[in-house]
């Protein structure tokens, strides 16, 4: 089943809002499609085009400084951050 651009970016949208609700800790991939209700892979490809798009950060190292092999965090961009930040402020 294909999923339409504007749904694409509806979802994008929540992905968003949910970083936005647990910034400043990282979240692996999985834990994000739980929340979000989405497959992993679909899910994935989803945060890489926000990365892309300079909106997350991809974390792909422990606390302890060893890079994961098969995993990512992810967390909501500063600049991402501050504009979510100012929106909420004016609702």
């Amino acid at each position: 089943m294909k999923i339409s651009q504007k749904n694409k970016d509806r979802i994008s949208e929540q992905i968003l809002s949910y970083l936005f609700s647990i910034y400043p800790k990282a979240i692996f991939t999985s834990y994000i499609s739980k929340e979000i209700i989405r497959d992993e892979e679909f899910t994935k490809k989803l945060l890489l085009s926000l990365k892309k798009k300079n909106l997350i950060i991809e974390i792909n190292k422990n606390p302890k400084g060893i890079q994961y092999v098969r995993r990512s965090r992810w967390m909501l961009g500063r600049e991402a951050y501050k504009a979510y930040k100012e929106h909420q402020m004016k609702i």
